[in-house]
């Protein structure tokens, strides 16, 4: 099979192998790769910035869809010819984060879906409905889950709630396209006029371009008459925690999801006790809620938002593409073509 690993540099590269098809034992499964797509840690990783624990000369990419061509002896999940996506961290079935499942992180601490066959353990098997292709499957095991269990963090998710979302990329699109199907009302920031007319067709009330408004915060105070939002998705850490502390209302909640702008910040207590937030880190979330939002997903009919899919050969540009940051939603790439 043909595999992408990163090379064993500080700053690693990625290079294209050849190299044995492996044979599923015990509880494995076996799934011929059809779809991978990005987020933005993997970028971090090329960058030599990652925090966490990464596999020597792994394959990587967390996200993915494929079908099933062979299973272990003891598998009792998944059959041959099933179409399938995996959560992230295999043995996180429910129930809260635990260390030990970073140590077997696809696409981290484990090899990913960036190759045209991935071996992984029948519990991270998550299976896909018709309505799903495995292009927009592949877009979700990461930001789509991560969005779903932010949301849902502290409390569940109301219908009379407002939630504010930061960006185009995928986690703040699948949090504006949750938000909506929870019937929330959705505030977001962004960067240019054109995403701000993205976010309004997919369902944002308001957008308030930070480029035009730095003091971003005091627009959502506005559009929220005063009183600010009830949850904050916030992604970009650095820049924006402040400002997301100062648009939340009294007894709001922010899930702290990413670090796009930088791991600093300087949150002030008083910022935290003054409002009585509630802030909180999310590492994506387990199977359940996984599968949890597919079930949604296929309710509503919600279809993910793809910037754009480029075929395996052209996987250097692909990540070239989430590098830039003028992606609108998910990069993708046709493991199959």
């Amino acid at each position: 099979m043909k595999a992408v690993r990163w090379t064993s540099a500080e700053k690693p590269d990625l290079e294209l192998h050849d190299e044995p098809t492996p044979t599923p034992t015990d509880h494995e499964v076996l799934v011929r790769v059809h779809a991978a797509s990005l987020n933005f840690r993997d970028q971090v990783i090329l960058n030599g910035q990652y925090g966490g624990p990464t596999k020597k000369n792994g394959i990587p990419l967390s996200d993915g869809a494929g079908e099933v061509v062979a299973v272990g002896d003891s598998v009792t999940r998944a059959n041959v010819g099933d179409r399938v996506s995996a959560s992230c961290n295999p043995h996180w079935v429910g129930g809260p984060m635990q260390a030990e499942y970073h140590l077997n992180s696809l696409g981290i601490s484990a090899d990913g879906w960036l190759s045209e066959y991935i071996l992984m353990h029948e519990n991270a098997v998550v299976h896909l409905p018709d309505s799903l292709s495995y292009i927009e499957a592949a877009s979700l095991p990461c930001a789509a889950v991560t969005a779903w269990t932010g949301l849902n963090l502290s409390s569940p998710l109301q219908p009379s709630q407002t939630v504010l979302v930061q960006g185009t990329g995928g986690v703040a699109l699948f949090s504006l396209q949750v938000a909506r199907m929870f019937g929330a009302r959705v505030l977001a920031i962004t960067s240019t006029d054109e995403k701000a007319e993205t976010l309004k067709t997919l369902g944002a009330e308001s957008v308030v371009n930070y480029s035009t408004f730095p003091d971003w915060d005091r627009e959502i105070l506005e559009l929220t008459d005063g009183k600010g939002v009830d949850k904050v998705v916030d992604i970009a850490g650095e820049k924006t925690i402040v400002k997301s502390a100062a648009s939340c209302r009294i007894g709001g909640e922010i899930a702290v999801v990413g670090f796009t702008s930088g791991v600093g910040g300087g949150l002030p207590p008083i910022d935290i006790l003054s409002r009585s937030l509630r802030v909180a880190g999310t590492a994506i979330g387990p199977r359940l809620n996984f599968e949890a939002l597919l079930a949604a997903m296929g309710q509503h009919e919600m279809k993910p938002v793809i910037d754009r899919v480029y075929p395996f050969a052209q996987y250097r540009e692909a990540y070239q593409r989430l590098a830039s940051g003028s992606h609108v939603g998910k990069v993708v790439i046709d493991v199959a073509h």
